[in-house]
């Protein structure tokens, strides 16, 4: 077989056949410098997209720093959630609430348990203490949280499972109220959980149903409570996994008191928290401010979860569309790995770090 040459045209010059890489749309430099930050410039060359030189120049060029912060003032709620205190093995309640004060927070979020002080165990008394205790110390309690949604999620296929996460469900409206927030986060359910798998999936439709059941019980007491069920998004659950699933839902309810508790990290893996700010709009009621690495790739790891501002979220662009949306609300950040020596450090950091970009600092 010889080899095909380009033939000429009646003009006397040269007709490239149709599959040559000259009749591709040609990349733009910055599309080909983030592929060449991903895969290596090298890697371009071989496949034909770059050519040797321009792959030598490409490995030259550090990708450019993002915009710079405006310096505008946001009216927004400093907060912090608990799990990025060492509690309770080395601070109590009364000191991580003092820290997240002096460190210029106006809430704390706090997490609710099986056992300990704030907890099922504990009664109202001891909630309505722990309220007024945060208060005592210079900070609210923006919202309730928990960890007992994933083993004991309200779509399990185990019905002993399932039944135990709603009346929990419904303890913790209670225990809201208690405290003196009216915010309550919710996992609304889960096809699959990577850290806590079922023998089986549980099927998409079956997972909303499931969800949708344990809901409206749930519903009829938090309106009577006073308390909001705010429906978080989640990175790897598999259910409402985009922003209009999620409106859909939220709304297929037809009550104020359920709305949505936005984690601006957990859909960063494939997608941007400031598109999900615009579409859910007035829905969003409490905001989990998570930062995350998209340098991390797509293996599922809680390490690409990072302390704030030590990540790759467009922060400019989401403060801009929570402007946008009217949004007055808490900005909580939420951490799962205290540090290990002198842990109030990250506490003070990130204050700071919201500071800057709430335009309280230069």
């Amino acid at each position: 077989m010889t080899e095909s040459t380009p033939q000429s045209n009646s003009s006397g010059q040269s007709s490239v056949p149709q599959d040559s890489p000259s009749n591709f749309p040609r990349l733009g430099r910055r599309e080909l410098l983030a592929m060449s930050a991903t895969f290596g410039s090298g890697f371009l060359a071989a496949q034909g997209l770059v050519s040797q030189a321009e792959a030598a120049d490409y490995a030259k060029v550090k990708p450019s720093a993002a915009k710079a912060p405006t310096g505008k003032k946001y009216p927004f709620k400093k907060s912090i959630n608990l799990w990025a205190f060492p509690h309770p093995d080395r601070m109590s309640l009364k000191e991580c609430f003092e820290l997240a004060a002096d460190a210029g927070f106006d809430a704390v979020e706090v997490n609710y348990n099986l056992e300990g002080e704030l907890s099922a165990e504990s009664s109202e008394a001891d909630l309505k203490a722990i309220g007024n205790m945060a208060r005592k110390a210079g900070v609210e309690i923006s919202g309730v949280c928990s960890f007992l949604f994933w083993p004991y999620p309200l779509t399990s296929n185990d019905p002993e499972r399932r039944a135990k996460g709603a009346e929990l469900s419904i303890k913790m409206i209670h225990a809201a109220k208690a405290l003196g927030t009216e915010n309550l986060l919710v996992v609304p359910g889960a096809v699959y959980i990577p850290w806590n798998p079922e023998p089986e999936p549980v099927p998409n439709d079956v997972c909303e149903k499931r969800s949708r059941e344990a809901l409206t019980a749930a519903v009829k007491v938090a309106e009577k409570a006073g308390v909001y069920l705010n429906l978080e998004n989640i990175f790897a659950n598999g259910f409402l996994l985009s922003p209009q699933e999620m409106n859909r839902f939220v709304d297929s309810f037809n009550s104020k008191h359920v709305c949505v508790h936005f984690d601006t990290g957990n859909i960063m893996q494939f997608q941007f928290p400031e598109h999900w700010i615009d579409i859910c709009g007035k829905r969003i009621r409490n905001i989990h401010l998570k930062e995350y690495s998209k340098q991390a790739g797509t293996e599922f790891t809680l390490e690409s979860f990072r302390p704030l501002l030590d990540g790759t979220t467009n922060w400019p662009a989401v403060l801009e569309a929570l402007d946008r949306i009217d949004y007055r609300g808490y900005l909580t950040f939420e951490y799962f790995h205290p540090y290990p020596h002198w842990p109030e450090a990250l506490i003070y950091q990130t204050g700071d770090s919201l500071d800057r970009m709430l335009g309280l600092k230069a």
